[in-house]
């Protein structure tokens, strides 16, 4: 049974993430993810400048007169949102976790999704995939991916987002929008997700925290791994140690951005102590105008 704080987070998310659906996202959800093909319609008389190809030759042979098939775009979406849910998304610095704020960005992409009939599902991953949810339709199937990305205890503490790619390969048969979203605390994914990105439309949300970029300047830090457990202390008041510590994030953050601008996959760094909406919109509308 679920403690009154959990359904009072699940409610509070719903609301906050529906508001925002309705006043800011729902328009660029609709515009940004078209549906995957095209189905038939009905036939027509051949007016001049229609594609010689959609001629329905059956019609035009029984009526003497020239017929083509009409189509419309197949609206309906497959929706797959993939979480991190390794010991790194336990940390936030100020305000909030990683975790939190990919639970609410989950939440927002699932409510845009079923406001136009589209299906979500659920991956939550960490060193393995430890929860599926099946793409399904309606608010109460969202309550329960949120619910999941609240309430879900992982075994796992590590981070596979290889193995979490190549499980969406598999079970995803149709083409659907993949939304990916993790610190990228490891590697060796960038061969899974050019193939997801083939299959699918991948969309990649990096979360980060600020104290992961920089390390105040406060004596002596203990650090944790929430990955292997390990710990070391570190002397924060040494300028040179927090220039080296921030070089090496920022070159690993680089390096990311590289890959996915070479490999054509759309992607945006969040901050969780930061406000997340003018930043998703604007990726979106810069997004939209692009594929135009």
């Amino acid at each position: 049974m679920l403690s009154k704080e959990l359904v009072k987070k699940i409610r509070q998310i719903q609301i906050r993430t529906n508001r925002l659906v309705d006043e800011t996202l729902g328009g660029e959800y609709h515009s940004l993810f078209k549906g995957q093909g095209m189905e038939f319609s009905e036939v027509r008389e051949y007016q001049d400048g229609d594609d010689i190809r959609t001629v329905d030759w059956n019609v035009t042979s029984r009526t003497g007169k020239l017929f083509v098939k009409k189509y419309i775009e197949e609206r309906e979406l497959t929706v797959m949102i993939v979480v991190d849910a390794s010991g790194s998304f336990q940390f936030g610095s100020v305000g909030r976790f990683k975790n939190d704020l990919a639970a609410e960005l989950a939440a927002l992409f699932a409510f845009s999704a079923i406001k136009n009939n589209d299906r979500v599902g659920l991956i939550l991953f960490t060193d393995k995939v430890e929860k599926y949810l099946p793409p399904a339709k309606g608010t109460k199937h969202v309550l329960h991916v949120i619910r999941e990305l609240l309430y879900f205890k992982p075994s796992g503490k590590g981070t596979d987002i290889n193995g979490a790619l190549q499980y969406v390969n598999r079970i995803a048969r149709k083409k659907s929008v993949v939304f990916l979203i993790s610190d990228f605390t490891n590697d060796n994914y960038e061969k899974a997700m050019r193939i997801t990105n083939r299959k699918h439309d991948l969309v990649v949300i990096k979360i980060f925290d600020p104290r992961e970029k920089e390390i105040p300047a406060v004596g002596l830090v203990r650090l944790k791994d929430n990955e292997t457990g390990e710990e070391i202390v570190i002397d924060g008041s040494s300028k040179n140690l927090r220039d080296t510590l921030s070089a090496r994030w920022n070159a690993r953050e680089a390096r990311l951005a590289d890959f996915l601008t070479r490999s054509g996959i759309d992607y945006v760094s969040l901050d969780d102590t930061a406000s997340y909406i003018k930043t998703i919109v604007n990726f979106f509308k810069k997004r939209t105008r692009r594929r135009r």
